[in-house]
């Protein structure tokens, strides 16, 4: 088999192991379509997650069904304002050993494990809430001067109850950057919703197979990395960023009139990162126009700040991004 040859066949036995994992996840969680899409290309592209939607949608039990079938190490951590960073990251504790002597052992808190599910990320402090982004951003954290490094993959799904936020701390939007998509959950259809009743109130229940390893997983991440982007896409996509400051002379005036603050770089690589685990996902060595479009806006939505005006006046980011979409000039490319 040649060289060409056989990087294709990867190409298409990732998607087909991804296809897999998908088909498992909606054995059991009903409808969701698009949340659970966007959940895996991050993980492909190793970002992290912030889903946002009202309590009872199956957040959390959709991020529990996602490990069981990557087989990946899962731990949930319920955040209070009573939560202290050490409870989260693990803590240096005195034990004797053999020979009687007083040693400080390192005791991992949930913070070790594959996917972290860090629910109602804001009920807890802005201290917390640093050493939960500070692990997320550099894979490590510091334990009394010792460094110990996260497991690998290392994924967090932060969930945000939109609701009952007084006595809250919301997360700073220069902090929601470092999550590479923000994921809206909406309430299921009258069909979803009869199906889940059916599915589980019933004597039996699904047990989920393991559809990928974890080696499967990193395997999976750096085949994303391979998958190549043209110079137009680079130019699309850089445009698209652009076309979101404000102070550029060259956007559109509901950009102008409504947005505070853009994206920056980050939100173009998030953009650029997730197009590719899209194209992976089919199977496509190479990302087009329509995968950039269709990560826009789980990628752009937490990263476009709206200014009083536009909030006044319900404009939202998406908004925003639906119109930036439909230019003319971008909306013919795709």
């Amino acid at each position: 088999m040649s060289a060409t040859t056989e990087k294709e066949q990867q190409f298409i036995n990732a998607s087909d192991t991804i296809s897999r994992v998908k088909n498992e996840i909606q054995s059991f969680i009903v409808g969701q379509h698009e949340v659970i899409d966007q959940v895996l290309w991050s993980i492909l592209a190793g970002g992290h997650v912030l889903l946002e939607g009202l309590p009872g949608l199956g957040k959390t039990m959709l991020i529990k069904t996602i490990s069981e079938c990557l087989d990946l190490k899962f731990s949930r951590i319920q955040f209070t304002p009573d939560i202290m960073p050490s409870d989260i990251t693990g803590t240096m504790l005195l034990q004797p050993d053999e020979a009687g002597r007083q040693n400080f052992v390192f005791h991992k808190g949930p913070l070790f494990a594959n996917i972290i599910l860090a629910d109602e990320i804001n009920r807890a402090t802005p201290k917390t809430q640093s050493a939960l982004l500070e692990a997320m951003g550099e894979k490590t954290v510091t334990i009394m001067g010792e460094t110990k490094p996260m497991e690998n993959p290392f994924f967090v799904l932060a969930t945000q109850n939109p609701i009952d936020m007084e006595g809250t701390y919301p997360l700073p939007e220069a902090q929601t950057d470092r999550f590479i998509c923000k994921v809206h959950v909406h309430y299921p259809t009258k069909e979803e919703l009869r199906e889940i009743v059916i599915r589980t109130t019933g004597p039996q229940s699904v047990q989920l197979e393991k559809m990928a390893s974890l080696q499967d997983v990193i395997a999976l991440q750096r085949l994303a990395k391979e998958i190549l982007v043209s110079d137009d896409i680079i130019d699309f996509a850089v445009s698209l960023i652009s076309a979101t400051h404000p102070d550029s002379e060259e956007v559109p005036d509901i950009v102008k009139q409504y947005v505070q603050y853009g994206s920056g770089p980050r939100g173009l690589q998030s953009l650029i990162g997730m197009a590719k685990s899209r194209a992976l996902s089919v199977g496509r060595y190479h990302i087009s126009i329509g995968d950039i479009k269709h990560v826009a806006k789980p990628v752009l939505r937490h990263r476009l700040i709206i200014n009083f005006e536009g909030e006044a006046n319900g404009i939202t980011a998406d908004t925003i991004i639906d119109h930036l979409l439909n230019e003319p000039e971008r909306g013919a490319k795709g």
